[in-house]
């Protein structure tokens, strides 16, 4: 059986991350993609902002990974030339009872390590943005956008510089924990099995799937699935607003908000949609609620301005109504199977956090 060092379940921004940050300690790496080519599954499907790092309970993975992430995020797209921009976020009070919660918001933010955070009058707000409406806001000024594939075709780049392969229409559809490495089968039009001393499953929506397949997991280990998807809805004119806007979240969600691609275009959402199969169709008719939503904050939304999208799918490893879940990051102290790392629930902030996440794992796999 042929044997190698590192594999890498799934190319999405967070596999790619790990694969550099493993092939630049030495380490060689075989990348290995179910898909025709590296991220064309969630980390395709997402708004592309780059997270302040606002909302996540305290010294939780996604607060610790989002504000060192993205740090390293701003720096590493910086030095490579890739287009971001650091255009900053209005999280927007439409009530008297939702400005008494911007105090507790950016204060939750700071004890995360956010910089940068303003609690901002009404009057301030508007003479920023002068189509909001608003009774005050919490400005984040380290939120941005940036160009996802270009990013994630970096990564790849550094990775393969460093000896990293990918492989693509190959993925992993089952294995074996053995004594001397986790004993994998390949699928695709040309099935292998082949042996890793280390493998560290990315597979996103399918990395719960993936670590069950693997004979002698520990099945108690091994989360549930649960799939929700987004749709988001794109703004048919010139959007009005250079910053992006977020209502004051609500219990189970951050409302609908507004984001900014980096041509200007805006678009709305995502919203939750629990599903039971993956589908990218977006609804035209879920639309429909999204209006009266952004006419709190944007009143003048002309009617039927908004056109459907596309949609994306968070990998949820707790059901619905349940308490809001942490990545999860599973290594041999927790597992006990060496040589095996487990990602499960990357969801956002996964892609601002993808450069501190893949430091971690790499940590784990040291």
């Amino acid at each position: 059986m042929e044997e190698v060092d590192c594999v890498i379940a799934g190319a999405g921004v967070v596999g790619l991350a790990i694969a550099r940050a493993l092939s630049a300690r030495g380490r060689e790496v075989l990348i290995l993609e179910g898909e025709d080519a590296f991220g064309t599954v969630t980390s395709a499907r997402n708004s592309e902002v780059i997270h302040a790092g606002i909302y996540y309970p305290k010294d939780s993975f996604m607060a610790r990974f989002c504000v060192a992430g993205r740090r390293e995020l701003y720096a590493y797209l910086q030095e490579r030339g890739i287009a971001h921009r650091n255009c900053g976020k209005l999280i927007v009070a439409t009530s008297d009872a939702e400005v008494d919660q911007l105090a507790a918001i950016k204060g939750r933010a700071e004890a995360n390590g956010v910089e940068g955070m303003r609690v901002l009058s009404a009057e301030e707000a508007r003479a920023m943005e002068p189509a909001l409406a608003c009774k005050g806001a919490v400005l984040s000024q380290t939120t941005g956008i940036s160009d996802s594939h270009a990013y994630m075709l970096a990564l790849l780049g550094d990775a393969e510089a460093q000896g990293a392969t990918l492989a693509c229409r190959a993925p992993v559809v089952g294995g074996r924990i053995g004594d001397e490495g986790i004993e994998l089968q390949i699928g695709g039009a040309d099935p292998m099995s082949l042996r890793a001393r280390l493998f560290i499953n990315a597979a996103g929506l399918q990395a719960p799937a993936l670590a069950r397949s693997l004979t002698g997991m520990p099945a108690d280990h091994v989360p549930g699935t649960w799939w929700a998807k987004g749709n988001y809805f794109t703004l048919t004119g010139r959007s009005p607003f250079s910053r992006l806007i977020y209502p004051v979240p609500v219990p189970g969600g951050l409302g609908t908000h507004l984001t900014l691609d980096l041509a200007g275009q805006a678009r709305f959402g995502p919203d939750v949609e629990w599903i039971e199969r993956i589908d990218y169709e977006v609804n035209p008719r879920r639309g429909d609620s999204f209006y009266a939503a952004i006419r709190r904050y944007w009143p003048d939304l002309p009617d039927d301005a908004l056109q459907p999208a596309y949609s994306g799918i968070r990998p949820k490893i707790v059901p619905p109504g349940a308490p809001a879940q942490d990545f999860v990051i599973q290594g041999e102290a927790m597992h006990g199977v060496r040589g095996l790392v487990n990602l499960f629930g990357i969801e956002s902030p996964g892609l601002t956090a993808s450069l501190a996440i893949a430091e971690h794992v790499a940590g784990l796999a040291a």
